[in-house]
Parts: C-alpha cells; structure tokens; sequence
C-alpha cells in the first residue's frame, strides 16, 4: 500500500514546464466582480459575479467567453431594481509565461444588457481591453486577477451622452482540464517488446505396426441447396435466400411490392412505393397519421391533428393550431390563440385591462386605471343623497412624485415617470379638459409665492405639451399660498402645501 501511494504522488508531481502543461487546455473560471459605470449613467458601483470558460491554442495565446450578472441592481427611490448583464468575447495573449504566474493582456467584444426598466431598456456594445495574470496553486488550479475597461463608441442611452467607458475588475478561480489532444511530453518512452519464450515438447512415435482398414465405398451423389429454396446450389444465382421467401427459377427472392421485405415473409405485401416498413414488410406510420413514414412530409404531426396525403396538418384558419385539434376552428386571422387554437386576450401590464383594449400598455404596477387601462386621473363624483341638495366638490388630482429645484419652476428628472403617466391617460381620453394649479406655503412674500406657483404649472403644462396633449387642453393658474391642505407651522406641513394639482374642467 505504501509502495502504491508513493507512486501516486510521484505521478501528480512529476510534470512538464508550466507553459507545455496548459497547451491546449480547457480553463474553466467562476470569478466575482466589481463594476464602476461611466459617471453619465447616474449608477452606484456593483458588485456582481460570473463564469469563463476558454480555451490555450499554445504557449502564448488562447481564446474565451464570459458572461457577469449583477442582480437586484437598486435604481432611484421608486425606480424598482434591474439586472445588468455583461457579455463578452475575448482573444488572451500571455506575456509572461513563468513556472507559477502567466501574466496576460485581454481584448474583445463586449455586450452589456440593461434590461426593461426605465429609463435603462436599452443594450450596448463596445470594445474591451485589459490585463491580469494566474497565480497557480497547483497544476490544475489558478488564483485569476484581471482589471478591463469596456469602451463603447456611441452609447443608446438617452442621457444625452455619445461615448462612454465602464470599469470592470474581477478576481476568482480558474480550473484547467486537457482536451484529450495535447502533444506528448518529451518524457514518454515508448516500451520495448516483452520476448516471449517457446518450449517445444519431444514428439513420441510408437513403434507398433500400422492397423489396415477395408477401403470405403463410392459416395452416393447428393444435390447440396445451403439455403433451403429448392434451387440447387449449381444453379442458384441467390444462394443466401432468406428461409421462407418465394424465390424464381434462378433461386432469387420475389418482392412484387419492392419493399426489401421477401414474398412469403412479407405480411404486408402490398405497401405504396417508398413507404419505410419494419422486418416483416409492413409500412411504419412514427406520427400514426395514417400516412407511412417514407412518404409522410410532416413525421411529427401532433397525436389527433387532421392531415393531407402528404401526412401535413390542416389548419383552415392559418392559426398555427392544427385542424383535428383545434377547438375554435375558425379563429380570425392575426388572433393570438392558445395551445387549444381559441382566441386569447393578454393582459401584459397586469392592469384588468386586455392588450387589445389597453392604450396606455405598460401601466405600472398597481396604479388605478380607467376603462382604457391608463392611470385614473380622476374618481368618479359621488352620487347626490336624495332629499338633499349638494355642490359637487370640482374632481382634483394632487401629482404626488411632482418636485421642483429649491425656489425654481424647473422640474426634477424624478418627476417624469410621474408626469409621463398623466399624459399617456390625457392623450387616451381626449374629451377631459384640466386645470393645472401651483400651490406654494406661507414662507416668504405673498407676490413672490404667486410668481412661483404660476410658473411651476406652466411648467407642468410645457411637460405634457411634449408629451402629446393638445395645449388648448389645459389651462395653468398660480394660487400662492391659497388653499393648504396642512398646516404651515411645521416643515411636513409646509411640503405638503407645496404641490401642483389637476382640477377637471369638463
């Protein structure tokens, strides 16, 4: 046992200078990493994690793919999360080549994937550059450090910016494995032929006289048939006939329906041309759509679907569901339909409302919609109590999320989700006319507050101008200090008296 174990380690440390040992090698890495965006995106650096896996041509260079997520990446208060994805394609070129360390430069192509949420729905591409270097722990296993810039040309981004470049470092493990294919070391020998001794026995002769038999009589003729047809082998121009297969007068199998089964052994011997049959002549049918396999066009037609004779579907209603199978067989054409082949109605925003319908598409979640399925700017007026006479109150909409620069009438970049949401449900119903009202708090001169309060709704109103809603649509009114809804002696109070209203005209 020991004797074994001393060869074992003997094996796993005798090896090949570092640069032979990962020739045409596999390498396999799982790394974490840390990404600085370009200071336009308006992102906090991340940390995420990935995997390699590349490939050594030689000594000096190789190639590889990596991919990096960065998961449940935090966006701006009310923004949500998104998952950025980075990948990429890169040529290696080592530059030093030591006993324990291979020190590299890396260059390619890189993806990066922002994902669905506003305002980062977009993907970019750009050049990548970098260094690193292996630090190996044994002849399988390596330390990776590597530092990249990702530089892309023209970003998609709508932040107004042209170029940028991000900055990704990354550290983790690297796992080695040989492709079965490397060029033998010069320490392989090749074993010499193992002589091979022959005994040769003495052979014994017996001295007793001969014993003489009586000699044999002629043989009686006998007519051979090896294969059993009834052919005689002499004029058997087929003499490996099947047993059982009719066979002509030259001994040859007859097959009337030219299947490669034999008549005699064929069950089914009248299969169409061309149809593929199984070891006793009768036509495969892999779809069981009453077509043969051979001669069916559509081998895989679904179990119950009706087909022609070339064994395809039919589908009358061109709904991708065939005929057979299809429960509502005469669906519109360009109507999404079910596994059933039946019309239906999604709903991607989750919102009550179907897409058909839905002009404002991707409301955000749990926002109240109107029959349109955009945001409910407006509750409907309560009815009137019989026997009493009431004024109805003039329907409001206080724009929570609406902000303005300190003592300015220019909008934070945080009030356009707010904003763009109050438009997409104007421009759905364009019979409502609004009023849009500025309110400020007590704080400073009453003319002052009244300057300010009409330029934020005018503001508010420019905004949705942009947006698609017909300027003579809206009206904008300052009113100051008029009208708070909180007290004004404390700070909460005076904040919430700082807002920007929409009162329904018509």
């Amino acid at each position: 046992m020991r004797a074994l174990t001393a060869l074992a380690l003997a094996v796993l440390c005798t090896g090949t200078p570092l640069e032979a040992q990962h020739t045409r090698e596999y390498e396999f890495d799982m790394f974490g990493a840390y990404t600085k965006y370009d200071a336009s995106f308006n992102l906090a650096n991340t940390w995420g994690g990935g995997i390699r896996l590349g490939y050594l041509f030689g000594s000096r260079i190789g190639a590889e793919l990596d991919i990096l997520l960065q998961p449940d990446y935090p966006l701006g208060t009310g923004m949500g999360t998104m998952e950025p994805l980075i990948g990429g394609g890169s040529v290696v070129l080592n530059l030093l080549n030591a006993q324990r360390n291979i020190f590299y430069v890396v260059g390619g192509y890189s993806r990066i994937d922002f994902g669905e949420t506003p305002p980062y729905q977009f993907t970019d591409g750009g050049f990548h550059g970098g260094v690193g270097d292996k630090l190996f722990l044994t002849n399988r296993l390596a330390l990776r450090l590597e530092g990249r810039a990702i530089y892309t040309p023209e970003t998609n981004a709508s932040f107004g910016t042209k170029s940028v470049t991000h900055i990704v470092a990354s550290a983790g493990l690297a796992i080695f494995a040989p492709n079965g294919n490397r060029p033998p070391s010069a320490a392989s020998q090749t074993s010499a032929p193992v002589p091979v001794a022959v005994v040769t026995a003495p052979v014994r002769v017996d001295s007793q006289p001969p014993v003489v038999l009586p000699p044999l009589p002629p043989p009686t003729p006998v007519v051979s048939d090896a294969d059993g047809d009834g052919i005689p082998d002499s004029a058997d121009a087929c003499p490996n006939t099947p047993h059982g297969a009719l066979v002509d007068d030259h001994g040859c199998a007859i097959d009337s329906d030219h299947d490669g089964v034999p008549d005699g052994l064929d069950h089914c011997p009248e299969t169409p041309a061309g149809a593929m049959v199984d070891a006793y002549g009768c036509p495969s049918d892999s779809d069981h759509d009453g077509v043969p396999d051979g001669l069916d066009k559509c081998p895989d037609t679904p179990a119950g679907a009706v087909v022609d004779a070339m064994g395809c579907p039919l589908d009358h209603d061109h709904d991708g569901v065939p005929d057979g199978i299809d429960k509502c067989p005469t669906t519109p054409p360009g109507v999404h339909v079910d596994a059933s082949g039946c019309p239906v109605d999604e709903d991607a925003d989750g919102d009550g409302v179907p897409d058909s319908i839905d002009r404002c598409p991707n409301t955000p979640h749990g926002v109240p919609v109107d029959a349109n399925g955009c945001m409910l700017l407006f509750h409907p007026d309560p009815p009137p109590q019989p026997g009493r006479a009431m004024t109805p109150a003039r329907p409001t909409l206080i724009l929570r999320g609406v902000n303005f620069e300190s003592g300015r009438s220019v909008l934070t970049r945080d009030s356009y989700a707010a904003l763009d949401l109050v438009a997409s449900s104007l421009v759905a119903n364009p019979e409502i006319r609004i009023e849009i009202a500025g309110y400020t708090d007590n704080t400073g001169p009453m003319g002052a507050n009244l300057r300010l309060s009409e330029a934020r709704a005018a503001a508010v109103r420019a905004y949705l101008a942009r947006k698609g809603v017909v300027p003579a649509r809206m009206t904008a009114r300052g009113y100051g200090s008029a009208h708070p809804i909180a007290q004004n002696v404390s700070a909460p109070g005076r904040a919430q008296n700082r807002r920007v209203e929409l009162h329904k005209l018509s």
